[in-house]
């Protein structure tokens, strides 16, 4: 079993810069992808971006490119995501999840999943 423990995230201006972390615990972690979602109210759950377990591959959505870096140590059993050039779309709540299957953008294949944290920018 995989318990997810988000940190980070909170309050920023538009252009700003976030970091989010998901500390892990569990032997699996380092043979798990790892992808971040982010769910807006009133809006579908979507992907963000997905690491391999050997953080050699990364996969974003496009509108996250360039402005969005997912990374990971598994030394520290955690997985990051630097967000920059925010702007006020970019809120949401974010969640980090874990991948048994590799990366994937269907939310479905992921089997465990943070607790979430608030990202608001303002313009």
């Amino acid at each position: 079993q995989v318990q997810l423990v988000q940190s980070g995230g909170g309050m920023v201006q538009a252009g700003g810069s976030l970091r989010l972390s998901c500390a892990a615990s569990g032997r699996t972690f380092s043979s798990n992808a790892m992808g971040w979602f982010r769910q807006a109210p009133g809006k579908e759950r979507e992907f963000v971006a997905a690491i391999s377990w050997s953080a050699g591959n990364t996969y974003y959505k496009n509108s996250m490119k360039g402005r969005f870096t997912i990374s990971r140590d598994n030394a520290k059993n955690t997985v990051y995501l630097q967000m920059n050039s925010l702007k006020p779309e970019d809120t949401a709540v974010y969640y980090c999840a874990s991948s048994p299957t590799g990366i994937t953008t269907n939310g479905h294949a992921y089997d465990y999943w943070g607790q979430g944290t608030q990202v608001t920018v303002s313009s």
